[in-house]
């Protein structure tokens, strides 16, 4: 029995386990999971949604695997690897031998070198500790489960609100507060928001959707200090000089990789742990990373689609030296040593029934999950932009209108797209960049369908959908996977992301997933189950396009 460790138990620790536990058909391994947190794995995608009061924290929970040969230790942060004993220990003392190590750590929201920003809260007897910083009162990141519910508890006395970044998280976290009625500005020091995303253009259009939300915006301007008086944040000085007077401040400055363990350890750390192209450290064989904690040759993305991706391939990568490893311990002529076998083929299909996803193009879709707010990106977009000859671009700018569309092609294929305030047209750029299918000879007519609006009929009916339509996304999940798995017994949106993955991404599937399983299970449609009659109708139940938009 080979004993593997896993130090993280999020989203991709708990994704990694569970692929290893489907691949390895021989129970070769032994698995012990640490992790820091002392709930179950949640989806930190949809925090977001938790401050927008679309989701309650409880939904969040994620689906985890049971087996005999998994051990997992919740509330029990690692404190210490010796590399030479091949030993993690723990937080509470206890220490755990290991033969392979994969460290899925994640990373953690960072603090701005702000004056006022930390502080020790005395008055209770205790700190506020959040990630290494003390943080004043009224003051919040947004990483963590409890980190939602405090901001949450906030805006029950909060009446004004700064939310200091403007990428993805800080624009949804921002649009989530305003739901909630509480004045919301976005402070943010770029020239655009989302200007990883987004270029001068399509920014100025989201400004002024903003402004049409009733969320003011500083942009272009940095912050120099937060304004604490009697202990607790009463503004937020910006670098103009101007004042923002804020109850609450919510920080979406990004995130650091949690290496800290690793560089204990003395194992080479840039960014993140640095790995090759096998997920491997190159200090020790034995050491691998995943996640937003790991540097791989191709650099880290930050979504949670690449930790996925890599949690597929290092599961199959593992159990394929687990079996060179035994064939060679009982002579077999296989001449490969561990670790050399063909980067991201699979041991086999995972027991979803699903097909593994790729790397390919399809990860790096980006959808916004804000209120009233529709923005999608995908490829080569935004600052990603170069002058390459090879490149077309096209777009369409209606800012009082709240509309961009533009789409970048390249040897007739979609390479790139930015869509805002048109989700239909979003949906079937997804579809047409994901599949890699041919674009018209004059691609102005992708752009079309942005000032037509659809046809009256509105939703698709779940009964016109292909059974290979993709619904969720992030999982590779199908009609027919959906299909499945309600035949098999699931009956709730709950049951079908247990059986199948879907909605456990970024949730933009949920409302299709609810769609199908209206339309086949039979106890919620007495006009005709099966018939994809009564369906399209039902409320936000309801399959809005082919394939969802970064789901």
């Amino acid at each position: 029995m080979t004993r593997l460790v896993v130090v993280g138990n999020g989203m991709v620790g708990s994704r990694f386990v569970e692929d290893l536990l489907a691949a390895d058909t021989s129970g070769r391994y032994d698995v012990t999971v640490v992790g820091e947190e002392a709930c179950e794995p949640y989806n930190r995608v949809l925090l977001s949604e938790v401050v927008a009061g679309k989701h309650d924290l409880a939904a969040l929970t994620l689906p985890t695997p049971t087996s005999p040969r998994l051990t997992v230790l919740r509330g029990q942060p690692a404190a210490h690897l010796d590399r030479e004993d091949r030993v993690v220990v723990t937080s509470d003392g206890r220490r755990l031998r290991y033969d392979r190590l994969v460290l899925a750590t994640g990373s953690a929201a960072r603090v701005p070198p702000l004056d006022g920003l930390r502080s020790r809260d005395q008055q209770h007897g205790h700190d506020r500790h959040r990630g290494g910083d003390h943080l004043t009162a009224g003051v919040h990141a947004l990483r963590t489960i409890d980190d939602a519910r405090e901001v949450v508890a906030a805006t029950l006395n909060a009446r004004r609100a700064v939310v200091l970044g403007g990428g993805v998280l800080g624009m949804e976290a921002a649009c989530g507060l305003a739901r909630r009625g509480v004045v919301v500005t976005v402070v943010h020091p770029a020239s655009t928001l989302m200007e990883r995303q987004l270029d001068a253009a399509a920014g100025r259009v989201v400004e002024l959707a903003m402004a049409r939300l009733g969320i003011d915006q500083r942009v272009g301007v940095g912050a120099t200090s937060a304004v604490v008086e009697g202990g607790h944040l009463t503004g937020l000085r910006l670098d103009d000089g101007e004042l923002v007077p804020a109850d609450l401040l919510v920080l979406a400055t990004g995130t650091v990789p949690s290496t800290s363990l690793a560089a204990g350890a003395g194992l080479t750390v840039d960014r993140g742990v640095v790995v090759d192209d096998d997920l491997r450290s190159p200090d020790d064989h034995r050491v691998f990373a995943i996640g937003d904690c790991a540097q791989p040759p191709e650099g880290g993305t930050g979504l949670v689609a690449q930790g996925w991706e890599q949690s597929r391939r290092l599961a199959a990568h593992l159990c394929r030296e687990s079996v060179a490893s035994a064939s060679a311990s009982f002579g077999s002529s296989h001449s490969s040593s561990p670790g050399v076998a063909a980067n991201g083929s699979t041991a086999r299909p995972l027991s979803t029934g699903r097909a593994p996803r790729s790397s390919t193009s399809g990860s790096d879709v980006v959808r916004l999950k804000a209120h009233g707010l529709d923005v999608v990106t995908m490829g080569v977009c935004g600052s990603d932009r170069a002058d390459d000859p090879a490149q077309r671009t096209l777009r369409l700018s209606d800012p009082d209108v709240g509309r961009h569309v533009e789409v970048v092609v390249s040897g007739g294929r979609l390479v790139g797209a930015t869509c805002v305030g048109a989700g239909a047209v979003a949906a079937d750029l997804v579809t047409t960049y994901t599949r890699r299918t041919p674009v018209p000879a004059d691609p102005a007519y992708l752009l079309l369908p942005a000032l037509a609006p659809h046809p009256a009929a509105g939703p698709t009916s779940p009964a016109d959908l292909a059974d290979d339509t993709t619904v969720c996304r992030c999982n590779g999940v199908t009609k027919a996977d959906i299909a499945a798995s309600v035949h098999g017994g699931a009956t709730s949106a709950a049951d079908i992301a247990t059986a199948t993955r879907a909605t456990t991404g970024c949730g933009g599937c949920r409302d299709d997933v609810c769609a199908l399983l209206d339309w086949l299970t039979p106890a919620s449609s007495p006009d005709g189950a099966g018939t994809g009659e009564n369906h399209v109708t039902k409320g936000k139940h309801m399959i809005h396009s082919t394939e969802t938009a970064g789901s």
